[in-house]
């Protein structure tokens, strides 16, 4: 392939991707748009006789018709290739096209994952690691045979050293690779990733594509620049980890699948993986380093839980000392929770302890009967962790002990205080001091501020003891309360996020839409769902678990506002996915019926965000039936909307026109009783806006005026006061018909409406758009001050942002030469 080819097809590629995700924001669609006129153009070069690239037909841009079929937006490999091939042929035998080609190169290429950031993604330094613990003990072997690996010669070229850390749970492999990472820290100036992968199980790990969201945003990647789908992503990051020298924690991995993407790029990276599985697919595939995680020795035993309990404490207890390290096997984790528990009472006797320990692991105290001495496989009554954890238990007061076993219902990413509380039907008060209790004696660990986390291991025992002491039913009693109180918090946030949207569900029916709020509460809120958001996900996956349907389709419907701003589609796919079956399953059996569109109709916006434009149309294909079939025409014609809005981004301009008007028709069958009533106005004003655009699309500029214009007047006139800010996308959006019909004034007129709306408002990314827009008139009228004033009032809009190729391209405009 030539070269020139190659960069046609990779900005192709780059571009028909995020033209359906809705990566790079409006000047993405705009880029976008500026591709399908380009391969429009090409077209009619190539003559009458010739079919553009795309699936589908259409009519021409200028609305006649003939000429081939126009094109659409090319989303498979094939349908790239022929794309960058047509540009390429025409380009090659036209000047004039080659130079539109290359200023349309420029934009796409601002908009690559490798061009996200710029330069500055090698200034940002993550600092991810958890803190070392106070009292960590040996693993000096470990961290000689990872430096031993760093400094080996004859590595494969273009990888990083990878070093696997293996044993059962307990054994310290955590605290051993987040010690490594420190100690080595001098060597990877470059900063250090963390994740605890959570794979315990199946169910329990983390996507790839989780923790690769997590990793470039603390790359400096901005939201909005990551991709949805994990390929995309998986080469984002690789691109920002390339020639940097960082340390990755992979931590409690699952399987190999698992840890593949997340490994980078640079040969000068450490990856250190903790698993208790061996991973031999990695070890055998990558050149990784196995290590096993051996117990401690009895001297580091005894050292470990002297710094834990204190030198006052085992001064004068050497044997009870030494009996306690002994029967705890030297497992770190045994140590550290038989530790804390002496460290905390005082007056409980060495002795004591070690006898409790000796005759759970022999029987001789109502154990399991195993022989003195034998090993105890990890999880049985005699193994050494358990039977930690077991005297802990066994010394709580009964309400601690009760609030231990409710929270380990479900594994819940992180225990806050409200989900301990509704857990265990307490107090959010008592809930804290509980938490705090179990903190101390090493039952839980505190993560972050009022949020813990259970070992794996504590949790399956604290869930061992719920089943045997509290039994299924109390169990799923916890679940629900938790799922409803995560359920009003959602919908809570979820209604500050976007306060006029309309929604289903009880859980919405006691809330009023906030009056006088701050501008900046929307914001709050968005950080607030996005600190549950894992929770929330495994809180929909519990709830299905346990058949509460009710529940699980209501909490997708609460997410909206989370997924629709930050994406993070594949969890949005899972979780919706649940949801549309309960929102099927319950409407047989007399739920409500509108959910199950309104499900599926969120399920294609996720679906968008990931490329995945069949499966889009058919969720939303079926959402219309759906919708159609219980009579709720204001889900129906949300759904018919949401395929317009789909058809606009694959350029299939009339099928879009056609969408909207259809979907105005369903609006028009509400009655004055009907659900969605109060909706009507503002929906109609929205419809009114997108049939504008893809009129405009198809080169009927007059007709679209007319409707931008009738938009302008619904939204001032909406009851309860006007909706500035989608009035100030119409003012956008006529600025730029009169752009493309050549009405540079009329256009400036508008984008100076747009600019003072967006400014009112606080919506910089939309000013920076609409400041970029007036720059082009500018240009056009040979207003060359002008120009470069809006420009330059877009740098501090970027740069608050994070949107570092807007950045790039701005700056490459400011620093061409002025004629």
């Amino acid at each position: 392939m030539e070269p020139f080819m190659g960069v046609v097809l990779s900005a192709v590629g780059t571009v028909a991707s995020g033209a359906l995700s809705g990566a790079g924001g409006e000047m993405g669609r705009r880029t976008s748009e500026t591709l399908f006129g380009l391969l429009n153009r090409a077209r009619d070069e190539q003559g009458t006789a010739a079919v553009a690239p795309g699936r589908a037909g259409g009519t021409r841009a200028d609305g006649a018709t003939g000429g081939g079929r126009a094109p659409t937006l090319p989303v498979t490999e094939s349908e790239q290739r022929a794309a960058a091939l047509w540009l390429t042929e025409v380009a090659r035998r036209s000047p004039d096209f080659a130079d539109e080609v290359a200023r349309w190169l420029d934009e796409a290429a601002s908009l690559a994952p490798g061009a996200a950031n710029g330069g500055a993604h090698g200034t940002v330094r993550p600092r991810m690691l958890p803190p070392a613990t106070g009292v960590f003990t040996d693993r000096e072997d470990l961290t000689a045979a990872v430096t031993a690996l760093l400094e080996e010669t004859g590595r494969t070229r273009g990888a990083p050293a990878v070093a696997v850390l293996s044993g059962p749970g307990g054994i310290g492999k955590t605290a051993a690779a987040v010690n490594c990472a420190h100690v080595l820290a001098d060597r990877f100036p470059d900063g250090a990733l963390y994740v605890d992968l959570a794979g315990a199980s199946a169910e329990t790990a983390l996507a790839p594509s989780d923790v690769l969201v997590r990793f470039l945003e603390r790359l400096g990647t901005p939201p909005a620049a990551v991709p949805g789908d994990e390929a995309r992503q998986r080469d984002l990051y690789r691109d920002r980890t390339a020639g940097r020298r960082l340390v990755i924690v992979l931590d409690n991995a699952h399987s190999d699948a698992q840890v593949l993407p997340l490994l980078p790029a640079s040969p000068d990276c450490l990856v250190l993986v903790t698993s208790r599985r061996r991973l031999d697919r990695l070890v055998a595939g990558t050149g990784a380093r196995h290590l096993t995680v051996p117990p401690l020795t009895p001297e580091d035993s005894v050292r470990l839980l002297t710094r834990i309990v204190g030198d006052e404490r085992a001064a004068g207890a050497e044997a009870g000392v030494r009996a306690v390290a002994e029967g705890t096997g030297g497992i770190p984790l045994a140590l550290c929770t038989t530790g804390a528990r002496l460290a905390v009472r005082e007056h409980l006797a060495w002795e004591r302890v070690a006898r409790q320990l000796s005759e759970r692991r022999t029987g001789s105290g109502g154990g399991d009967g195993q022989e003195e001495g034998a090993a105890m496989p990890e999880g049985t009554p005699g193994d050494p962790v358990r039977l930690a954890h077991d005297g802990a238990y066994r010394e709580l007061a009964p309400e601690c002990a009760a609030l231990y076993r409710a929270v380990a219902v479900w594994p819940w990413p992180t225990v806050t205080v409200r989900c301990a509380a509704l857990a265990a039907g307490v107090e959010e008060g008592e809930a804290r001091l509980l938490l705090e209790q179990l903190a101390d004696v090493h039952l839980l660990e505190e993560v972050a501020p009022e949020r813990y986390r259970f070992h794996d291991v504590s949790r399956a025992f604290a869930h061992d003891l719920a089943v045997t002491e509290d039994g299924h039913g109390r169990m799923a009693a916890a679940v629900r309360r938790v799922a409803v109180g995560q359920l009003r918090f959602a919908a809570g946030a979820d209604l500050r996020v976007i306060p006029s949207r309309w929604r289903l569900g009880p859980a919405y029916a006691a809330l009023g839409r906030p009056e006088n709020r701050d501008p900046e509460d929307g914001g709050r809120a968005l950080r607030e769902l996005r600190e549950e958001r894992e929770n929330l996900a495994a809180v929909v996956r519990a709830a299905a678990h346990h058949g509460f349907d009710d529940l699980v389709w209501q909490l997708c419907e609460a997410m909206w506002g989370l997924h629709l701003r930050l994406g993070f589609h594949e969890q949005w796919v899972d979780t919706h996915l649940l949801g549309v079956e309960a929102a099927r399953r319950s409407a047989a059996e007399f739920g409500d019926r509108r959910a199950v569109g309104r499900v599926l109709v969120q399920l294609a916006f996720a679906y968008m965000g990931l490329g995945r434009a069949a499966d889009a149309e058919r969720a939303l294909a079926q959402a219309v039936a759906a919708d159609a079939d219980c009579g709720h025409h204001r889900g129906q014609a949300s759904a018919v909307e949401a395929l317009g809005l789909l058809h606009l981004k694959q350029w299939r301009w009339a099928e879009a026109e056609e969408s909207f008007i259809e979907a105005g028709r369903v609006l028009s069958r509400i009655g004055q009783n009907d659900e969605g009533r109060e909706d009507l106005p503002r929906a109609r004003a929205l419809l009114e806006h997108h049939t504008g655009r893809a009129q405009a699309k198809q080169g009927r500029f007059d007709e679209a005026v007319d409707r931008f214009n009738t938009a302008l007047v619904q939204f001032r006139d909406l009851p309860g006061g006007a909706d500035r800010y989608n009035e100030g996308r119409v003012y956008m959006s006529l600025g730029e018909t009169h752009l493309a019909a050549g009405a540079v004034e009329h256009a400036l007129v508008c984008l100076d409406r747009a600019v003072d709306i967006m400014s009112a408002e606080g919506a910089e990314p939309q000013l920076a758009y609409a400041l970029e827009l007036r720059a082009d008139c500018h240009r056009r009228s040979g207003r060359v001050e002008d120009e470069r004033a809006d420009l330059r009032a877009t740098v501090p809009l970027h740069e608050r942002g994070g949107d570092q190729p807007a950045l790039a391209r701005v700056r490459a405009r400011l620093a061409e030469p002025e004629e």
